[in-house]
């Protein structure tokens, strides 16, 4: 198979009917399929799904709302294309440029383009500012060039999807865990459109969140696989601070004067054990580093059903 495309839903009923119809102009002659992921839909969503349900069309239901990462990497994981397309449910992506981002990547050999909302209908304040602010935070930090973390719509190949390892709320850090497999990458500018269903599931609420998970990626991109290299230099320097003050003390006392009521000594004696402990903390990081990658990964969803064109649906 070409192209599995995997769309994240959650109460999104009135969006379903039209987004099928859009996906199956534009994929046509291809050879394709639609995964339909929902994430706790509280509505008819599901019911929708289901009755447009097709040869190229499978639905997962998780059993309760995960988030819009661990929904999308249930996608993944069922997906079998070659090349792997993730969504949003909403009709602000447009189909219509799939096409155009599977042409590119196979006629220039990129392993991931993502999309840019070149002219982006949303609420400036609310979502446009917000959004521009954290993109450029995610590019000083990590130094995957990207203008739009955000864009849902992007293209994969199969191996580089399978192995995002998506959990938490990482979906906007996709590029950057893309770009630690060393994974060739470029940007395309896509449409964008206005909502017209629904309500949208984000807002300012996130950017603390956000914020957040970039410490977590920034220190997975450089310090994951040895984790000491980043605790082992800060805990030694507070280390050596301690000791500096504690000799200086030390000398005091020789000389005849009184240490023991000076808060300089406390504030070395705390340097000196949170250096200590800090290198510690380093040493079992790299323990459970060790255990982790000698281990398989723990499930991280639950999935109540699996209907396909081809099955009645299957339990889990």
């Amino acid at each position: 198979m070409t192209l599995s495309v995997v769309i994240t839903v959650m109460n999104e009923e009135d969006n379903i009917e039209p987004l099928i119809r859009q996906l199956s102009q534009a994929l046509q002659g291809m050879d394709y399929e639609i995964i339909f992921v929902d994430d706790g839909s509280t509505d008819g969503t599901v019911e929708r799904i289901k009755a447009c349900i097709d040869e190229h069309i499978r639905l997962i239901v998780l059993k309760r709302n995960y988030g819009q990462t661990i929904a999308m990497e249930a996608g993944i994981q069922q997906a079998s294309g070659e090349y792997i397309v993730t969504m949003d449910g909403d009709l602000q992506n447009d189909p219509a440029d799939i096409p155009l981002l599977l042409q590119i990547a196979r006629q220039e050999g990129w392993e991931v383009v993502a999309g840019r909302r070149a002219n982006r209908q949303d609420d400036w304040l609310l979502r446009k500012l917000p959004s521009r602010m954290a993109n450029w935070l995610i590019r000083r930090m990590t130094g995957v060039r990207l203008h739009d973390y955000g864009c849902t719509l992007k293209l994969f190949t199969r191996e580089i999807a399978k192995n995002l390892g998506l959990y938490g709320e990482m979906h906007r850090f996709i590029p950057v865990l893309a770009a630690m497999q060393g994974a060739r990458m470029t940007e395309v500018a896509v449409r964008h459109h206005p909502r017209i269903h629904g309500r949208s599931k984000y807002g300012l609420g996130r950017t603390f969140k956000v914020v957040s998970d970039l410490l977590l990626v920034v220190f997975f991109q450089k310090y994951f696989r040895s984790p000491m290299h980043f605790f082992g230099p800060i805990g030694l320097l507070v280390f050596l601070a301690g000791l500096i003050i504690n000799l200086y003390l030390f000398i005091l006392k020789i000389g005849g004067q009184k240490i023991g009521e000076r808060p300089l000594l406390i504030l070395g004696v705390i340097l000196l054990l949170s250096g200590l402990l800090i290198v510690l903390f380093g040493f079992l990081m790299e323990i459970m580093m060790r255990i982790y990658y000698g281990s398989h990964p723990e499930r991280k969803f639950q999935v109540r059903e699996i209907i396909s064109g081809s099955d009645s649906g299957k339990q889990h």
